[in-house]
């Protein structure tokens, strides 16, 4: 339990005497070890759908990855293309990778700006990192020195966020790692770990990782628990389902990914030919090109360049114009859009992601009617679809239809957001049988004119789209559900 407990700034040679305190320390304070439970709470399906309302409802989130990963910026002896995984991409050793705790200062952090910047873009849920792989928590645990303790910081960033959050009304939410390199009882202990003592012991790490879940649980209260490396092989489904059963036990409303589970299937982040164990399926840097139907709930989870933490080399930011088309994309296909910043180690969002996100927060004041709470497209592959495997010089997602357009819907309207305005100024909904009451553009509420027939729909558009990122027309129908012949 060395590399658990030993704070990082004591002195090597007084290491194994410290790490035999802190072992009795530990068992203090460590849950006991209980046998695997594969009992889950009980729940109708109308609690259910009571408690996964809110996430069905928000439609687009923040994620933040933020640890001490920060300090090294994605450089390490030459190379500029790591990350928050740096200390397995490097292969840093352990005792040299605790040394950026002693360097993590975040005086600039400020929680009420992180939370601003969130609900200016639109977002109205956060999900921070409160451990990554690297074991390091950004809270003051009781359970081990390897937390933001050993920082010169010596704040809560999680409660300061917490506290934030509950004022503007944004749902605060956290990712917990369930691999750990740190750990000297995580099953596959890394060759660079070489502060770790003993045996490798899975049921112990169990114990110490659900202590730690206890106190962000009872501390924080967050809405999600966001899991993430639960693909080595000491993890395993039953440790899935027990740990499921005991979170849920102890918040009933919270909300859990699928990762705690080992049925996700890769990148594209759904079960497949397992038991799933888990609330929503959650695709990583990719859009399912058409959803997963009824009743399945999921999150895309993306970053703004092509890194979840801090790098200070990497310019590839997306487009506020490809943030709103995939925001559009995923809410038309019943999913919500998880979007990462990565903070400096000063505790400030690179002022790139600021400015994009306050693009797409001007669009959302004014479209977001399109996206909250919406469900998803009545429509099928006409409206066209994005490429999953082509993109443009500038690294943007390419269309692979002409149409351009997606579609959300609510009781008794259509919205259609169009990427791409038409050329002959009109949108052509073939197909939709649904008597359209009127329709107008959510830009400017004038009304537009409309001639319905056997064959659809088809609508006057002004000359110039009225928004640069995705202008959504309005479709007041008659009846609850919109009606299309494909």
């Amino acid at each position: 339990m060395k590399s658990l407990l030993t704070p990082i700034t004591m002195a090597h040679t007084v290491g194994r005497l410290s790490s035999l305190l802190a072992c009795v320390a530990l068992t203090s304070v460590m849950p006991a070890i209980a046998a695997p439970s594969s009992t889950v709470p009980a729940e109708t399906p109308k609690q259910h759908d009571a408690r996964m309302e809110w996430f069905r409802e928000a439609k687009f989130g923040m994620f933040i990855h933020w640890g001490v990963y920060s300090v090294p910026a994605g450089e390490w002896n030459g190379n500029t293309d790591h990350a928050e995984w740096i200390m397995e991409t490097a292969h840093i050793p352990v005792s040299r990778y605790e040394q950026f705790a002693k360097e993590f200062n975040p005086v600039k952090f400020d929680a009420k700006a992180w939370v601003k910047t969130a609900k200016d873009a639109g977002m109205k849920y956060i999900v921070i990192t409160s451990k990554h792989h690297d074991g390091f928590g950004l809270w003051p645990s009781a359970m081990t020195d390897w937390c933001i303790k050993s920082t010169p910081f010596q704040r809560d960033p999680l409660r300061e966020l917490a506290d934030e959050c509950k004022k503007a009304g944004i749902k605060f939410c956290l990712y917990h790692s369930i691999m750990d390199w740190h750990s000297s009882d995580w099953g596959t202990r890394r060759k660079w770990n070489d502060v770790a003592t003993g045996t490798p012991d899975m049921d112990r790490y169990t114990a110490y990782m659900k202590g730690q879940l206890k106190e962000l649980v009872t501390n924080y209260h967050p809405g999600i628990l966001w899991f993430d490396g639960e693909w080595e092989s000491p993890w395993t489904h039953e440790r899935g389902v027990d740990l499921y059963a005991y979170l849920r036990a102890m918040d009933p409303k919270l909300i859990i990914n699928n990762r705690v589970g080992k049925a996700r299937a890769g990148m594209e982040g759904m079960d497949a030919g397992k038991e799933r164990v888990g609330d929503y399926g959650t695709p990583e840097q990719q859009i399912p090109p058409r959803g997963f139907g009824p009743g399945v709930d999921w999150e895309t989870c993306m970053t703004l360049n092509n890194h979840w933490g801090y790098n200070s080399h990497d310019k590839q930011w997306k487009s506020p114009e490809t943030i709103v088309h995939n925001l559009c994309d995923i809410a038309s296909k019943g999913g919500n859009y998880l979007l990462n910043v990565g903070p400096t180690s000063e505790g400030l969002i690179p002022q790139p992601s600021v400015e994009r996100l306050a693009e797409v927060g001007a669009w959302m004041k004014v479209n977001g009617a399109a996206i909250y709470d919406c469900g998803p497209t009545p429509f099928g592959a006409e409206a066209g679809t994005f490429s999953t495997t082509e993109k443009d010089k500038e690294g943007k997602p390419k269309f692979v239809s002409a149409w351009n357009w997606r579609a959300t819907t609510k009781p008794g309207k259509i919205y259609v957001e169009i990427f791409n305005w038409p050329a002959n100024g009109k949108l052509e909904l073939a197909g939709l049988q649904s008597k359209v009451k009127k329709a107008y553009l959510l830009a400017e509420h004038k009304k537009l004119k409309v001639e319905q027939g056997a064959a659809g729909v088809s609508i006057a558009l002004p000359v110039e789209a009225p928004d640069k990122l995705a202008s959504v027309v309005c479709l007041e129908i008659q009846g609850k559900l919109p009606q299309v012949v494909k």
